[in-house]
């Protein structure tokens, strides 16, 4: 974040490259900083002589090339953004020749998401020296609560720790998906708010008492009531409440909780950077480890390794998958 912080920094102050190559698995900032040089540099009534918008599938690297040597009219610059260039991607390094000497009065945008180019080929060391490469790399998912707060503290909005859980849990670690619904979220709520768990539930349509992280609670504290509740919950509803997701969920957990059992300092503050998580889960981790002994976690851990197979359709196809869920808690909480 602090480096795309520097790109914008650089282009408001009009300190320019002729080419920025952006690339990598996450797209939402590739579009952030392509979306900020094309209204930010050119002012609006240079835009319709000096920038144009090409697609990956629709031209060559010859037509990037060619476009991107006009000169500009009256104006400094001209903006060239190419998106999709992933389309582009068995003839990509024919873009060195021009990367060796960019027109200086282009400023020439490729937007080259869900890959990256050979790090020891003559294109990617070309634009090191004459342009910039952004690399947009996945967060994990322990990030992404992280992301999402500094995110909302930029618009003046806090969110609960249990909320951003949530988000992260039901929209996995896609940043694009999750900026979406907190831009729906800053719609209806005025700045200054704590987004909240109700506000989650009431706007986005994810369940604050029956999702994956109260369920990892009620396990984690062997609430037998609440868990099976969930399950039930989740029998019920198995599209939004995919048998596999869950799994991997509680897998993460009691794998955490096996490294918790390992630590010889089982401070809360230890813990919380030890496990990557948030200060305010580490009580779940203690309460759970008290509910179950290192032993009894190994047990768990090789359960849900054995129910990650059969969620999967391996030697369980037949069966519904609220029917294993149901026999997965039964197992976790007899151990």
């Amino acid at each position: 974040m602090d480096e795309v912080k520097q790109l914008v920094t650089d282009i408001k102050n009009k300190q320019l490259k002729p080419i920025y190559f952006l690339m990598g698995e996450e797209s939402y900032y590739i579009d952030k900083i392509s979306d900020f040089i094309e209204s930010t540099v050119l002012a609006e009534e240079e835009r319709g002589f000096n920038q144009m918008v090409l697609y990956g599938r629709d031209v060559s690297i010859e037509d990037i090339v060619g476009n991107a040597k006009r000169y500009p009219m009256m104006a400094e610059y001209q903006v060239v953004i190419v998106k999709e260039a992933q389309d582009l991607s068995r003839t990509i390094e024919k873009l060195a020749s021009y990367a060796e000497n960019p027109q200086p009065t282009t400023v020439l945008v490729v937007n080259y998401k869900y890959k990256k180019i050979d790090k020891r080929k003559s294109l990617y060391k070309t634009l090191k020296k004459t342009g910039i490469v952004y690399e947009s790399k996945k967060l994990y998912e322990n990030q992404v609560a992280d992301w999402i707060r500094r995110v909302l503290a930029s618009k003046n909005y806090t969110i609960s720790p249990k909320a951003a859980q949530m988000l992260v849990e039901f929209l996995g670690t896609d940043l694009s998906k999750i900026n979406n619904e907190l831009e729906k979220l800053q719609i209806i709520l005025p700045k200054g708010t704590q987004i909240s768990p109700d506000h989650i539930e009431e706007n986005i349509g994810i369940s604050k008492d029956y999702n994956n992280f109260e369920l990892r609670k009620a396990i984690g504290e062997r609430n037998t009531m609440k868990a099976y509740r969930i399950v039930h919950y989740f029998a019920e509803n198995p599209k939004d409440n995919p048998m596999v997701v869950t799994v991997s969920l509680l897998f993460n957990f009691f794998s955490q909780l096996l490294h918790f059992h390992g630590l010889s300092d089982k401070s809360p503050r230890n813990v919380a950077s030890a496990l990557k998580v948030n200060p305010y889960f580490v009580k779940e981790y203690i309460e759970a480890a008290r509910q179950y002994p290192m032993r009894k976690v190994s047990s768990v851990v090789s359960t849900l390794r054995q129910f990650d197979v059969k969620s999967k359709g391996v030697g369980a196809s037949s069966v519904p998958q609220g029917d294993l869920l149901k026999e997965l808690l039964v197992k976790i909480l007899s151990n």
